[in-house]
């Protein structure tokens, strides 16, 4: 492995493990051959020093959404696979943004991290579009949620 792929690798672990209590409660929306995983937290989940490494901003204001998928083998296991993510947020007065997903690869995993604004207790509505790599559908994902600032 070259000096630069260990980096990488070790600073996505750190962020895997910086979020690990975030991650036990991902949503999973299943499409049959395929599984969406998701989570959705505060960027203050994750430590200055991550965030940095990936240029990501951390603030009490700016929240985090990552977004996997996966596709079911032959033998039943499901494998990381890469694809196109677009999709926006709401709030409760239907002021609307679009996220910007951002690829992450590192060996087999694949993750897309996109990043929003928010205000603490404020119900959002998550609205993404995943199309896996060699489909012709998009699998539609729908999730309403209120993060709070800590």
């Amino acid at each position: 492995m070259t000096r630069y792929r260990q980096t990488l690798f070790l600073g996505l672990l750190s962020v895997l493990l910086t979020v690990a209590p975030t991650l036990a409660s991902a949503e999973v929306k299943d499409f049959g051959q395929y599984q969406v995983q998701y989570n959705i937290f505060p960027s203050t989940f994750l430590q200055p020093s991550i965030a940095a490494q990936y240029r990501l901003t951390r603030s009490r204001a700016i929240g985090m959404i990552n977004v996997s998928i996966q596709k079911k083998a032959d033998n039943g296991r499901l494998k990381t696979i890469s694809g196109q993510i677009e999709g926006r947020v709401s709030n409760d007065i239907r002021q609307t943004d679009f996220l910007t997903f951002r690829q992450i690869t590192e060996g087999e995993a694949v993750y897309y991290i996109a990043q929003f604004a928010y205000r603490s207790g404020e119900l959002q509505t998550f609205n993404f579009k995943v199309r896996p790599s060699g489909s012709q559908s998009d699998l539609p994902v729908r999730q309403a949620r209120a993060l709070f600032n800590d």
